[in-house]
């Protein structure tokens, strides 16, 4: 399976270019909050979510039938920034279960910054 492939679905919100990607009976686990769904109601979920989206694929670990990926997801108004690990787990190169975990970008939080520990992620160099 071609992760960047579907991650680029997913992100231009095509439907039935994502759909190829699943089993038919595939679970998706967003764990942030708490929500179980089937591949159409995924599908549904991410191509009627609000707005236009771009990213980008930063990492990807491949373990058996495992992949694993690190991606930055932004509005197309650069208004929301978000990083996801998502976790896919394939049978004969399809998706048979993916579980999500999304997270919003921003600040460290002000009692963090009061203890003074941790420091910037330097940018990563091209």
């Amino acid at each position: 399976m071609d992760i960047h492939r579907y991650w680029r679905a997913a992100l231009a919100q095509r439907a039935p270019e994502m759909a190829a990607f699943f089993h038919e009976d595939a679970v998706i686990r967003w764990h942030n909050t708490n929500e179980l769904f089937t591949v159409p109601e995924f599908i549904q979920a991410n191509c009627q979510y609000p707005g236009q989206w771009a990213g980008e694929v930063e990492r990807v670990e491949e373990l058996g039938d495992l992949v694993i990926t690190a991606a930055h997801v932004w509005s197309a108004d650069r208004t929301v920034s978000c990083h996801a690990t998502s976790f896919f787990r394939l049978q004969s190169g399809k998706i048979i279960a993916l579980d999500e975990y999304w997270g919003d970008d921003g600040p460290p939080p002000q009692w963090r910054l009061d203890m003074g520990v941790g420091a910037p992620i330097p940018t990563r160099q091209e």
